[in-house]
Formats: structure tokens, C-alpha cells, sequence
């Protein structure tokens, strides 16, 4: 079926599905904390299509998704009969974005989108208003990897995923309270006209948390674990613990102690950074401040903060005085 010109807006070209080893996403860390709401299946689309765009693409573009293929990503079966619904969903969809000081930006997710029955073909259009959000975005965005994300069965594990992608490098979430949490997992109304969902720990636990850690660390490239807090004797809020396993790793068991994950985070920078003397790695290891300063360098190294392409470790020791422990540094191959 021909794309109608009459209903929609025509790119000259439609892009192919990335294959899933490049298949990354970028959005503005403004989304990644957004308020919205979506089925499983509605949010597997949307990925599916953020993945797809790319810097130098023009407004009106459209980007059409074949289902056998996201199904050959996911690795199962999509019901046809759900996907109309679906897509048809989508379009009253929207973020609602908090831009602080009481002002709030609602915007909707996409232009226009068509199913194409028969042939598993959607073709999707994106909000005009949307594109400053995920496109040519330079900093303050979020990446994560579309192949991961469609793994996810809970829309809860999808939406938990994004949030923890967007402090990997630093290894550890803010501390969110209990309301914005909700808020941002469409748990909690924060006009209170809808009734508030999972009001006892336990329940968000079994329900929401509990279910989203195991997925993510089974499927995903991180290892999370989460901390709740406590003001006087309730819980009121809660923070998120991510490390990024390296791919020959076995998996990390998911009961990991903050304290642990924080260990594990600073060995792996450390080993990023090839400084590898034991002697040296077990006196930063054990210095509060040289780790914060660790942790602190390579964030603002992976943000462009810091430009050192040639020799990050190096420069992480003569900033912080130990120059001359540069011997324990390992020099790459010429």
C-alpha cells in the first residue's frame, strides 16, 4: 500500500531498522524524567522509532516500522491484532515535561502515524515541537540501547532502564521522593484525580521494583539495586545503584550492596583508565576523597568536561598528585 500524500506527510526517503548492535537512542534527559503513560507494547514502538532518527533528518520525515523485524529483535511473537490499537494510541500520547518554577511543557509524542494492515508496516511522524528534544542532541541527553529496552517485558523495567541510564556514568541515581517517582512512572496523578497506585511498600516492591531490578540485570548491560529512605519511621523516597557489566562478566547477582556496586564501579573506571598497579588501585580504593575525584573525573571525561584523549590515567594522577606513580600506569601499544 502506497504511503497517501493526501494524509500524511512524505519523506524522500525512509531510513532502514538499525541493526541491534548500533541500535542506540538519544533523548533529552528532560524526557527521560518526564511524566507519560504507555502500554509495553506502545513504548517498544516508540523506541523502536527514536532509534531511527538521525540528526539530519528533515520535519515531516516519516519512519516506517515493519513488525517482523522488531519481532526478530525481541525474539517473539507480536499480536497483529493489538498493533492497530496501539499505534492508533500513540498519537494522543504525550510528554508532560516539569521546566521548574511551576512552568510545564505538554507535548505530544507524534504528528501523525499509520498502520498498514496485512503488512506489519506503521508509518510514524514526530511532533515538530518534539525534535529540539531528540535530535542533534549535544549535552544533557540520555543514550541507552534499543536491543536491551525491547527486552524489558514490564513497562515499569522500560521506564526504570531510562532513568537509570541517564546516571551510569556517575553509578548512582539522585535521591528521588516517593512522589516524583510516581509521577514519573504514571503511578501517581499528581492533580489527584486518578487514585494512587501501589501505596504500600510492599506492593510497589513486589509490583514494580522487585520485577524491574531482576529484568534489567538479566537483560541489560547493567547491574542495579535500589536503596529506599526513610523520614522518621516511613519510607519517602528512594535511590538507584547502576553498574555497567563488562561483557565478558558473569552476571552480578542483583542483591549487590550499594557499597559493593560503588567498589565494583571504581575498579572498572580504574581499569578504563588503565591505571592497574595493585599498590596504587588498593590506595585509591581506600581513600574516600581520591574516590569521589574518580568518580567525578571520569564523568566529566565521558560529558567533554575534561578533554584527554590520549592519556586519561595519566592525567587523573598528575591532577590529583600522584605524577609520581606514573610507572604504575600501563602505556598502550605502539
Amino acid at each position: 500500500m502506497p504511503i497517501k500524500s493526501g494524509s500524511i506527510r512524505v519523506s524522500s526517503s525512509v531510513t532502514k531498522l538499525p541493526q541491534p548492535s548500533s541500535g542506540e537512542i538519544r533523548q533529552h534527559n528532560a524526557l527521560t524524567t518526564a511524566r507519560y503513560d504507555m502500554t509495553s507494547l506502545e513504548m517498544d514502538i516508540m523506541f523502536a522509532l527514536l532509534s531511527r532518527l538521525n540528526k539530519n533528518d528533515k520535519p515531516g520525515t516519516m519512519y516506517r516500522l515493519r513488525v517482523h523485524e522488531l519481532e526478530q529483535l525481541t525474539g517473539r511473537e507480536w499480536n497483529y491484532s493489538r498493533l492497530g490499537p496501539a499505534v492508533e494510541a500513540l498519537v494522543g500520547r504525550s510528554y508532560h515535561i516539569d521546566e521548574g518554577e511551576g512552568s510545564w511543557l505538554k507535548v505530544g509524542m507524534l504528528a501523525s502515524a499509520e498502520y498498514i494492515n496485512h503488512h506489519g508496516v506503521i508509518e510514524l511522524e514526530i511532533s515538530e515541537k518534539l525534535r529540539p528534544y531528540l535530535i542533534d542532541l549535544k549535552s544533557n541527553f540520555t543514550s541507552f540501547q534499543l536491543q536491551a529496552v525491547l527486552n524489558l517485558t514490564s513497562k515499569y523495567a522500560k521506564r526504570i532502564y531510562e532513568l537509570v541510564s541517564q546516571w551510569k556514568d556517575i553509578g548512582e541515581t539522585k535521591i528521588y521522593s516517593f512522589d516524583n517517582f510516581k509521577y514519573m512512572l504514571s503511578l501517581k496523578d499528581p492533580a489527584g484525580k486518578e487514585a494512587e497506585q501501589y501505596t504500600q511498600i510492599s506492593h510497589l516492591r513486589k509490583n514494580v521494583l522487585d520485577i524491574a531490578v531482576k529484568q534489567i540485570n538479566e537483560h541489560t548491560e547493567f547491574t542495579i539495586s535500589y536503596k529506599l529512605g526513610k523520614v522518621g519511621r516511613s519510607y519517602q523516597n528512594i535511590r538507584f545503584y547502576v553498574v555497567k557489566q563488562e561483557p565478558e562478566q558473569l552476571p552480578i547477582p542483583f542483591e549487590l550492596s550499594p557499597d559493593d556496586a560503588r567498589m565494583l564501579r571504581a575498579r572498572n573506571n580504574l581499569e578504563d583508565l588503565e591505571i592497574i598497579d595493585p599498590t596504587l588501585v588498593k590506595h585509591i580504593l581506600s581513600t574516600e576523597k581520591l574516590l569521589e575525584k574518580l568518580f567525578a573525573f571520569v564523568y566529566k571525561v565521558k560529558t567533554g568536561k575534561i578533554k584527554a584523549t590520549s592519556n586519561p590515567g595519566g592525567l587523573f594522577l598528575k591532577m590529583h598528585g600522584l605524577a609520581g606513580q606514573k610507572k604504575h600506569v600501563s602505556q598502550p601499544e605502539r
